[in-house]
Protein backbone atom coordinates (compact mmCIF):
# COMPACT_ATOMS: atom_id res chain seq x y z
CA UNK A 1 0.00 0.00 0.00
CA UNK A 2 1.07 3.35 -0.63
CA UNK A 3 2.05 6.23 1.50
CA UNK A 4 1.14 9.60 1.44
CA UNK A 5 1.72 12.39 4.06
CA UNK A 6 -0.18 15.39 3.81
CA UNK A 7 1.45 18.40 5.32
CA UNK A 8 -1.29 21.20 5.26
CA UNK A 9 -2.05 23.78 7.97
CA UNK A 10 -6.37 23.73 7.31
CA UNK A 11 -7.63 21.48 8.44
CA UNK A 12 -11.25 21.24 6.46
CA UNK A 13 -8.74 20.76 3.04
CA UNK A 14 -6.29 17.71 4.66
CA UNK A 15 -10.09 16.16 5.56
CA UNK A 16 -10.79 16.40 1.98
CA UNK A 17 -7.53 15.32 0.72
CA UNK A 18 -7.71 12.30 2.81
CA UNK A 19 -11.38 10.75 2.20
CA UNK A 20 -10.83 11.13 -1.00
CA UNK A 21 -7.19 9.13 -1.14
CA UNK A 22 -8.16 6.66 1.27
CA UNK A 23 -11.12 5.48 -0.99
CA UNK A 24 -8.22 4.54 -3.46
CA UNK A 25 -7.00 2.38 -0.88
CA UNK A 26 -3.66 4.90 0.17
CA UNK A 27 -2.79 4.78 3.24
CA UNK A 28 -2.36 9.09 4.73
CA UNK A 29 -0.62 10.30 7.50
CA UNK A 30 -0.96 14.06 8.53
CA UNK A 31 0.72 17.18 10.35
CA UNK A 32 -0.64 20.83 10.31
CA UNK A 33 2.53 22.35 10.30
CA UNK A 34 6.42 22.21 8.53
CA UNK A 35 8.29 20.64 11.49
CA UNK A 36 5.73 17.86 12.39
CA UNK A 37 5.43 17.09 8.62
CA UNK A 38 9.59 16.85 8.26
CA UNK A 39 9.05 14.54 11.78
CA UNK A 40 6.46 12.11 10.00
CA UNK A 41 8.41 12.17 6.71
CA UNK A 42 11.54 11.06 8.45
CA UNK A 43 10.00 8.52 10.72
CA UNK A 44 8.22 7.24 8.19
CA UNK A 45 8.47 5.12 4.27
CA UNK A 46 6.44 7.70 2.57
CA UNK A 47 5.65 7.37 -1.57
CA UNK A 48 4.52 10.98 -1.69
CA UNK A 49 4.05 14.37 -0.14
CA UNK A 50 1.36 16.87 -0.67
CA UNK A 51 2.96 19.54 0.68
CA UNK A 52 0.70 23.54 1.40
CA UNK A 53 3.60 26.31 1.06
CA UNK A 54 1.86 28.88 3.57
CA UNK A 55 2.58 26.93 6.59
CA UNK A 56 3.01 27.44 10.71
CA UNK A 57 6.60 26.95 12.51
CA UNK A 58 8.55 25.88 9.21
CA UNK A 59 6.95 27.12 5.81
CA UNK A 60 6.51 24.16 2.45
CA UNK A 61 9.93 26.06 1.11
CA UNK A 62 12.02 25.48 3.53
CA UNK A 63 10.33 21.27 3.90
CA UNK A 64 10.48 21.15 0.22
CA UNK A 65 14.26 21.78 0.06
CA UNK A 66 14.86 19.96 3.45
CA UNK A 67 13.10 16.41 1.98
CA UNK A 68 14.87 16.64 -1.46
CA UNK A 69 18.13 16.85 0.10
CA UNK A 70 17.42 13.88 2.40
CA UNK A 71 15.61 12.19 -0.38
CA UNK A 72 15.88 11.82 -4.24
CA UNK A 73 13.34 10.06 -4.78
CA UNK A 74 9.81 10.46 -2.88
CA UNK A 75 7.27 12.35 -5.43
CA UNK A 76 6.44 16.28 -4.10
CA UNK A 77 3.12 17.71 -4.98
CA UNK A 78 3.37 21.36 -3.65
CA UNK A 79 -0.08 22.99 -2.96
CA UNK A 80 -0.68 26.67 -2.73
CA UNK A 81 -3.38 30.06 -2.64
CA UNK A 82 -0.90 31.39 -4.62
CA UNK A 83 -0.92 31.61 -8.95
CA UNK A 84 2.76 33.39 -9.74
CA UNK A 85 4.83 31.84 -11.92
CA UNK A 86 8.18 32.86 -10.34
CA UNK A 87 6.44 30.62 -6.91
CA UNK A 88 5.72 27.93 -9.21
CA UNK A 89 9.39 28.37 -10.99
CA UNK A 90 10.82 28.53 -7.57
CA UNK A 91 8.86 25.82 -6.53
CA UNK A 92 10.65 23.37 -9.55
CA UNK A 93 14.18 24.69 -8.31
CA UNK A 94 13.77 23.19 -4.80
CA UNK A 95 13.06 19.74 -6.62
CA UNK A 96 9.30 19.78 -6.24
CA UNK A 97 7.56 17.63 -9.12
CA UNK A 98 4.01 19.13 -9.29
CA UNK A 99 2.52 22.30 -8.35
CA UNK A 100 -1.39 22.82 -7.85
CA UNK A 101 -3.51 25.90 -7.45
CA UNK A 102 -5.64 25.92 -4.98
CA UNK A 103 -8.86 26.09 -5.56
CA UNK A 104 -8.34 22.65 -7.61
CA UNK A 105 -11.18 19.71 -7.34
CA UNK A 106 -10.21 16.27 -5.22
CA UNK A 107 -11.08 14.20 -7.72
CA UNK A 108 -8.78 15.99 -10.31
CA UNK A 109 -5.98 15.88 -7.26
CA UNK A 110 -6.36 11.91 -6.86
CA UNK A 111 -6.70 11.48 -10.37
CA UNK A 112 -3.06 12.96 -11.12
CA UNK A 113 -1.63 10.88 -7.91
CA UNK A 114 -2.71 7.34 -9.33
CA UNK A 115 -1.40 8.29 -12.90
CA UNK A 116 1.65 8.96 -10.96
CA UNK A 117 2.11 6.15 -9.36
CA UNK A 118 0.93 4.11 -12.43
CA UNK A 119 3.44 5.53 -14.80
CA UNK A 120 6.00 5.04 -12.08
CA UNK A 121 5.40 0.73 -11.89
CA UNK A 122 5.38 1.20 -16.28
CA UNK A 123 8.87 2.75 -15.51
CA UNK A 124 10.24 -0.08 -13.62
CA UNK A 125 8.87 -2.97 -15.44
CA UNK A 126 12.40 -2.77 -18.17
CA UNK A 127 15.66 -3.32 -17.31
CA UNK A 128 18.45 -0.94 -18.29
CA UNK A 129 19.36 1.50 -21.07
CA UNK A 130 22.60 2.46 -22.14
CA UNK A 131 23.67 5.14 -24.51
CA UNK A 132 27.46 6.89 -24.39
CA UNK A 133 28.33 8.11 -21.05
CA UNK A 134 25.17 7.92 -19.83
CA UNK A 135 23.08 4.51 -17.87
CA UNK A 136 19.25 4.45 -17.06
CA UNK A 137 18.47 1.70 -14.63
CA UNK A 138 15.07 1.60 -14.94
CA UNK A 139 14.36 -1.54 -11.78
CA UNK A 140 16.49 0.80 -9.28
CA UNK A 141 14.78 4.10 -10.85
CA UNK A 142 18.83 5.34 -11.24
CA UNK A 143 20.88 6.88 -13.26
CA UNK A 144 24.38 6.97 -13.96
CA UNK A 145 26.60 9.28 -15.65
CA UNK A 146 30.16 8.39 -16.68
CA UNK A 147 29.20 5.98 -13.55
CA UNK A 148 28.62 8.25 -11.28
CA UNK A 149 24.88 8.35 -9.43
CA UNK A 150 23.10 11.35 -10.31
CA UNK A 151 20.55 12.83 -7.97
CA UNK A 152 17.56 13.50 -9.90
CA UNK A 153 13.90 14.36 -8.61
CA UNK A 154 11.70 11.70 -9.92
CA UNK A 155 10.23 14.62 -12.56
CA UNK A 156 13.89 14.80 -13.82
CA UNK A 157 14.26 11.07 -14.37
CA UNK A 158 10.67 10.74 -15.72
CA UNK A 159 11.71 13.62 -18.43
CA UNK A 160 15.26 12.36 -18.78
CA UNK A 161 13.93 8.58 -20.04
CA UNK A 162 11.25 10.12 -21.74
CA UNK A 163 14.11 12.05 -24.00
CA UNK A 164 16.50 9.23 -24.11
CA UNK A 165 13.64 6.86 -24.98
CA UNK A 166 12.59 9.31 -28.38
CA UNK A 167 16.23 10.36 -28.95
CA UNK A 168 17.03 11.96 -31.81
CA UNK A 169 13.37 12.95 -32.22
CA UNK A 170 12.57 16.97 -31.58
CA UNK A 171 9.73 16.70 -29.00
CA UNK A 172 7.90 20.24 -28.44
CA UNK A 173 6.90 21.59 -25.21
CA UNK A 174 3.57 20.53 -25.55
CA UNK A 175 4.44 17.02 -26.01
CA UNK A 176 6.52 16.46 -23.35
CA UNK A 177 4.89 18.33 -20.78
CA UNK A 178 1.76 16.04 -21.70
CA UNK A 179 3.12 13.13 -21.36
CA UNK A 180 5.36 13.82 -18.39
CA UNK A 181 2.69 16.09 -16.41
CA UNK A 182 -0.69 14.79 -18.22
CA UNK A 183 -2.98 16.89 -19.37
CA UNK A 184 -4.53 17.71 -16.00
CA UNK A 185 -0.86 19.53 -15.39
CA UNK A 186 -2.09 23.35 -13.62
CA UNK A 187 0.92 24.81 -14.43
CA UNK A 188 3.18 26.94 -16.76
CA UNK A 189 4.30 25.63 -19.80
CA UNK A 190 8.08 27.13 -18.29
CA UNK A 191 7.72 24.22 -16.44
CA UNK A 192 9.54 22.10 -19.02
CA UNK A 193 12.27 24.58 -19.51
CA UNK A 194 13.07 24.71 -16.11
CA UNK A 195 13.51 21.06 -15.40
CA UNK A 196 15.92 20.87 -18.71
CA UNK A 197 17.78 23.06 -17.43
CA UNK A 198 18.63 21.29 -14.16
CA UNK A 199 19.21 17.90 -16.68
CA UNK A 200 21.44 19.78 -18.68
CA UNK A 201 23.68 20.59 -15.54
CA UNK A 202 23.79 17.44 -14.40
CA UNK A 203 24.71 15.95 -17.74
CA UNK A 204 27.48 18.71 -18.24
CA UNK A 205 25.39 19.90 -20.58
CA UNK A 206 25.45 17.00 -22.92
CA UNK A 207 23.18 15.56 -25.08
CA UNK A 208 19.91 17.66 -24.97
CA UNK A 209 19.21 20.42 -27.62
CA UNK A 210 17.12 23.20 -27.75
CA UNK A 211 15.07 23.46 -31.17
CA UNK A 212 14.20 27.12 -31.39
CA UNK A 213 10.95 28.04 -31.45
CA UNK A 214 9.71 24.46 -31.09
CA UNK A 215 11.28 22.47 -28.31
CA UNK A 216 13.93 20.05 -27.27
CA UNK A 217 15.80 16.71 -28.72
CA UNK A 218 17.98 14.04 -26.66
CA UNK A 219 20.78 14.15 -29.71
CA UNK A 220 22.67 11.02 -30.07
CA UNK A 221 24.36 9.56 -33.19
CA UNK A 222 25.22 5.85 -32.71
Amino acid sequence: MKKILIIEDEKNMRKIIKDYLIRENYEIIEAEDGEEGLNKFFDNNIDLVILDIMLPKIDGWSVCKQIRNKNKEVYILMLTARDKDNDEIFGFELGADEYITKPFSPRVLVAKINRIFKKDMELKKDNKLEIDKLLIDKDAHRVYYNESLLNLSPKEYELLLYLVENKNIVLSREKILNNIWGYVFFGDIRTVDTHIKKLRKKLSNNYIETVRGYGYMFSFKE
